[in-house]
C-alpha cells in the first residue's frame, strides 16, 4: 500500500472528524511510530499504521494490517512483558514498558511501547491506541552502566575483603608482640621481685620495689593491648581502673576505698606507655604518703575527657601534702617531669583539705597528629 493510502486508512477510524481531523493528520505524518488496533475484531488486529512504524519495524503496509502485534515478538522477548500487556488489554487500561521486539529481517531493539484505549460516549472500547520508539540506546546504556556498577561493586568488594585480611592479620600480629612483651614484662618483674627479696638494705629494696611496680605497670598497658580489638588506641579510663585495683590489692591495703569517676578516653597506643608509669607513680605515691602506718582512706580517681584535652584527677582524704608532694628531686619526681613534658602534660598539686588533689590534664592526640574530624 502506497504512502498516500494512509490518509484513507484514518477516515474510517476518525468516524465523527473524517480526514479533514488535524489530530488524525498529526497521527499519519508524525515521525514517532504509531498503530491502531480494534479489540472488537477478532484477536485484536492491526487497523492503522503509519509510515513511521513501518520505517522502525522493516515491515510492508500489507504485512502488518489485519495482523495482532505479536508478530513483533522473538526468542528473547520478556514473557512476563507480553504477560502485562495482555492483561491491560482485559482491564482496558493504559500501560508503558520496555519491551524487547524483532524487526522484519531479525535485528532485535527495545522497543519504548505506550498502548491506551480508546472509548466512545457511550463507554464503549472501540480502539487500542499504541506508540513506538526505539530506546536501544539508552537501554543499551544503562546496561552497560548496570554492568560497570556491578564490576565496580565487586572490585570493592574485593579490595575490602583484601583491607580486612591485612588488618585481621595486622591486628593478630601486633596482638602477638604485645603478647609476647607481657609475657616478658612478667619475667622481668619475677627476676625484680627474687632479687628484692635478697636485698638486706631498706633504701635499696624499697627502690627495687618502685621499678618493681613500674614494670607491672607496663605489663598492665600491654594485656589490656593484647585484649583490645583496636591495636591503634588505649583506652585510658579503664587502664586507670585496673592499675589502681592491682596497685590497692596487690600492696594488701583493703583499708583504702576506691572511687572511680571515669568516662572513655581514647589516646593513640604510642602514649600509653608513659601515660601509665606517670598514673603508676602518682597513684603509688598517694598509697605511700597519703596513707602511712596503715591509716585507712579513700582515694578518688577521674578520668574526663575536655574537648581536645582530657583530664586525669587523682584525689585522696590522706595526711596532706609535704612542701614536696615527691620527695625532693627523688627519681620518681624527675620521672613525673620527664613524662609530663613527653606528653605535653600540665601537673598541679593542690591541698584538698583534707588530702590531696592532682589534677593532670593532657591532648587526646599527639603534637604532631592530626585532628580528628
Amino acid at each position: 500500500m502506497e504512502r498516500e493510502d494512509a490518509w484513507h486508512l484514518t477516515d474510517d477510524l476518525m468516524v465523527e472528524h473524517g480526514k479533514g481531523d488535524p489530530f488524525a493528520a498529526a497521527i499519519r505524518a508524525t515521525r514517532m511510530a504509531m498503530i491502531v488496533t480494534n479489540p472488537r475484531l477478532r484477536d485484536n488486529p492491526i487497523v492503522f499504521v503509519n509510515d513511521a512504524f513501518l520505517r522502525l519495524s522493516g515491515y510492508e503496509r500489507a504485512e502488518i494490517m489485519g495482523r495482532n502485534c505479536r508478530f513483533l515478538q522473538g526468542r528473547d522477548t520478556d514473557a512476563s512483558a507480553v504477560q502485562q500487556i495482555r492483561e491491560a488489554v482485559d482491564g482496558r487500561r493504559d500501560i508503558a514498558l520496555d519491551i524487547l521486539n524483532y524487526r522484519k529481517n531479525g535485528e532485535p531493539f527495545w522497543n519504548a511501547l505506550y498502548m491506551s484505549p480508546v472509548i466512545n460516549e457511550a463507554g464503549e472500547l472501540v480502539y487500542f491506541f499504541a506508540s513506538q520508539l526505539d530506546v536501544t540506546d539508552r537501554v543499551d546504556a544503562q546496561a552497560r552502566t548496570l554492568h560497570e556498577k556491578e564490576h565496580f561493586e565487586r572490585e570493592v568488594a574485593a579490595r575490602t575483603r583484601e583491607l580486612t585480611d591485612a588488618l585481621a592479620a595486622k591486628t593478630m600480629l601486633v596482638h602477638e608482640v604485645d603478647h609476647r612483651v607481657k609475657n616478658n614484662l612478667q619475667m622481668v618483674a619475677s627476676l625484680l621481685t627474687m632479687q628484692t627479696r635478697s636485698i638486706s638494705d631498706p633504701t635499696a629494696r624499697d627502690a627495687m620495689k618502685a621499678m618493681l611496680s613500674r614494670v607491672e605497670a607496663l605489663g598492665t598497658v600491654h594485656k589490656r593491648l593484647y585484649q583490645s580489638h583496636d591495636v591503634e588506641r588505649f583506652d585510658v579510663a579503664e587502664f586507670a581502673r585496673e592499675l589502681s585495683t592491682d596497685l590497692v590489692r596487690g600492696g594488701g591495703r583493703t583499708n583504702i576505698a576506691l572511687h572511680f569517676d571515669l568516662e572513655p578516653v581514647e589516646v593513640p597506643v604510642e602514649k600509653a606507655p608513659p601515660i601509665a608509669l606517670m598514673m603508676n607513680e602518682l597513684i603509688t605515691n598517694a598509697l605511700k604518703h597519703a596513707f602511712p602506718d596503715e591509716r585507712p582512706g579513700r582515694l578518688s580517681i577521674t578520668v574526663r575527657p575536655d574537648g581536645r584535652y582530657f583530664g586525669i584527677k587523682i584525689v585522696d582524704n590522706g595526711v596532706g601534702m609535704p612542701v614536696d608532694p615527691v620527695g625532693g628531686r627523688s627519681f620518681g619526681k624527675r620521672l613525673i617531669e620527664s613524662l609530663a613534658r613527653q606528653l605535653n602534660a600540665s601537673i598541679a598539686w593542690h591541698p584538698a583539705d583534707p588530702g590531696t588533689w592532682i589534677d593532670i590534664r593532657l591532648p587526646r592526640e599527639s603534637s604532631d597528629s592530626r585532628e580528628q574530624t
